[in-house]
């Protein structure tokens, strides 16, 4: 080889170490540096509707990035509008293309605090919950509504609402209104431990029925320190044989919740949740019961009452009586009040 030849080859060498170099360069910048850089954890949402141009819309919007050039790469080599999968996925500050790219096309996603709240209905509660995760209000009440689905399950549409436990609970965000049900029944039996069965087995109850006297106690009153009292007052009245006589369940029969006055034609309303006609307690809660409702039942105060009417201050706190006489006389104050501010109803 001349001279000539070998300057030529050496050269061509050094461009090929050149180029491979910046090949390699450009490679690692925009697939293994950092190109994220958001100010701190943000999430994006991806749902059952995106493709693939959305997620990267979504990443673009929320994850601050110098250049989507590397994950753009991803996406169209390993086909991610083929394999979208839905969730909760973290971006992180300092995020390269190949560590959120190998996030998202793996289902690496982030869990949800999901709050489960004490709500009247049914219907309501799966307006809340369809606000908080990726399916709708509509999935989650055909599943809480369905008979079969709820028997499985050993429940009836009157007492489903015993299965539900009000707290706060961590979920992936693309649960299915199935999986949600499943765990909402081991988080209820993980609340129903071997110390709260023995409480409700020494007042005689099931905990379906705990939890419907619960929901009385919680429509009675707003007061967490006066819940007890309430507690004891229908478990006395329970043992003595009397109707419960809870203005709640009327109101809850009747299907008008913003009811300030019970008169006696509302008390004639036919209906197995009205516990002035039928004695015992209704066929299931007349709302989802507080942990703090269960507990009042499970912890009621012992005492003598078994009457108890609002208290004249309008305050949401009630006045109590052992006698129908003492009964009668809170009950006029009471009634007072109400005129004086011309509330008929």
């Amino acid at each position: 080889m001349n001279q000539k030849s070998k300057k030529i080859f050496l050269l061509v060498f050094l461009l090929i170490i050149v180029v491979g170099g910046v090949v390699s360069g450009l490679g690692y910048y925009h697939l293994l540096s950092p190109q994220f850089h958001p100010e701190q954890n943000v999430y994006i949402y991806i749902d059952r509707d995106d493709t693939a141009d959305s997620v990267i819309h979504k990443i673009e919007t929320m994850g601050n990035p110098k250049t989507m050039t590397g994950f753009k790469l991803f996406a169209k080599k390993r086909d991610l509008d083929k394999n979208v999968r839905t969730g909760k996925y973290v971006i992180k500050p300092g995020d390269s293309a190949y560590q959120l790219y190998s996030r998202i096309s793996r289902g690496y996603k982030e869990p949800v605090n999901l709050t489960v709240g004490s709500t009247r209905t049914l219907d309501q509660l799966s307006r809340s919950l369809g606000r908080q995760l990726m399916i709708d209000s509509t999935e989650i009440a055909t599943v809480l509504n369905n008979p079969s689905t709820i028997e499985a399950l050993g429940y009836t549409n009157d007492n489903i609402s015993t299965l539900i436990i009000p707290d706060t609970y961590q979920v992936y965000w693309d649960i299915s209104a199935e999986e949600l049900l499943e765990r909402l029944n081991k988080e209820h039996a993980r609340f129903w431990n071997d110390k709260r069965l023995a409480q409700a087995e020494a007042i005689g109850m099931t905990p379906d029925e705990v939890c419907t006297l619960a929901s009385i106690v919680d429509e009675e009153t707003n007061n967490n320190p006066e819940k007890p009292i309430v507690a004891g007052l229908y478990i006395n009245r329970l043992k003595k044989g009397i109707p419960l006589q809870a203005d709640p369940t009327v109101k809850y029969a009747l299907k008008d919740f913003g009811l300030r006055r019970i008169t006696n034609e509302h008390l004639k309303y036919d209906s197995p949740y009205n516990t002035y006609l039928n004695a015992g307690l209704p066929p299931g809660p007349i709302r989802i019961p507080t942990k703090q409702g269960i507990e009042s039942v499970l912890n009621y105060a012992q005492h003598d009452y078994i009457y108890m009417c609002a208290k004249e201050d309008l305050s949401g706190t009630h006045n109590f009586a052992a006698t129908y006489g003492e009964h009668m006389r809170n009950a006029r104050k009471y009634w007072n009040a109400l005129n004086e501010r011309k509330i008929f109803k």
